[in-house]
């Protein structure tokens, strides 16, 4: 097991948690049937607009935004462009909060939280407000995105993002670099937790403290399956399926070890597909 038992625990509750707000946080945006028979749907704040793609292949947008994305962070940690990655940081925590808090407050107040919020994650990170913050971030992002998915887009979209991270992890080893840069910068894009190493002994290799992290991508990308099946089916269908997926994530974490990085991705989707199957089932 790469963490003890109440890390890997408390990794596993942000992740299910983060899927079942963000899941609410969806669920208020997606259009409604009223009695008379009009379909209405909650704006997104600040005139945010969604992309205009079709659904069916949404997923070639989203992966071209994912590659660009990465380029960018690449060349920011490349020439050590901390000022810009924490304006970036900042920007995209600010947008998805108050996207994920406009759910069920104000507007007005929502973006004053989600100000603070990003204001501390990026000058004074603070390992509570951290990961309180990682979960409403994804149900926000997912309140943009899942609304241009269907059940067929977000498949391939798993299957497209699960081979680039083995990729990324196994041969060209540069999501490992990210993961090293963004916790070293305390600015991590996922749930990031330092604890004590209870080990007798200790090394280079094996420190006296060391970090839990969980990327921000395997939480996001499966709770964009588990929305696009809520969207499609319904609440339990859905619940069922993040479920599945976190024993899934379990199951990773009680196989890796610790001082080696994992992508994380094939399993995770693999658990979505899974979760789906057992939830039409269990429901239909």
């Amino acid at each position: 097991m790469k963490h003890n038992i109440s890390i890997t625990l408390i990794l596993l509750l942000i992740f299910l948690g983060a899927h079942l707000i963000g899941l609410s946080i969806v669920n208020k945006y997606l259009p409604k049937k009223t009695d008379t028979g009009e379909i209405i749907q909650k704006d997104l704040p600040l005139n945010i607009e969604r992309p205009q793609v079709e659904e069916k292949t949404s997923f070639i947008s989203i992966f071209i935004i994912i590659i660009i994305s990465t380029l960018i962070a690449l060349l920011l940690m490349r020439f050590n462009a901390m000022k810009l990655w924490k304006l970036w940081f900042f920007i995209s925590i600010t947008l998805t909060i108050t996207i994920a808090l406009n759910a069920f407050i104000n507007e007005k107040i929502a973006l004053i939280i989600a100000f603070v919020v990003g204001l501390i994650k990026t000058l004074k990170p603070n390992v509570i407000i951290n990961n309180l913050a990682e979960l409403f971030i994804y149900g926000g992002l997912a309140a943009i995105f899942i609304p241009i998915l269907n059940l067929f887009s977000i498949t391939i979209l798993l299957i497209l993002i699960s081979i680039y991270d083995f990729y990324a992890v196994f041969k060209s080893k540069h999501m490992i670099e990210l993961a090293k840069f963004q916790t070293a910068s305390k600015i991590f894009a996922g749930v990031n937790i330092p604890y004590k190493n209870t080990s007798l002994k200790t090394s280079i290799k094996n420190p006296k403290y060391t970090t839990a992290i969980l990327g921000g991508g395997d939480i996001g990308f499966t709770l964009f399956f588990s929305g696009v099946v809520l969207k499609q089916y319904n609440f339990e269908a859905a619940v069922i399926t993040s479920l599945i997926t976190t024993l899934f994530l379990l199951g990773l974490f009680l196989y890796s070890k610790k001082g080696k990085f994992y992508p994380a991705m094939p399993i995770l989707s693999l658990g979505c597909f899974v979760g789906f199957f057992i939830a039409k089932l269990i429901l239909f």
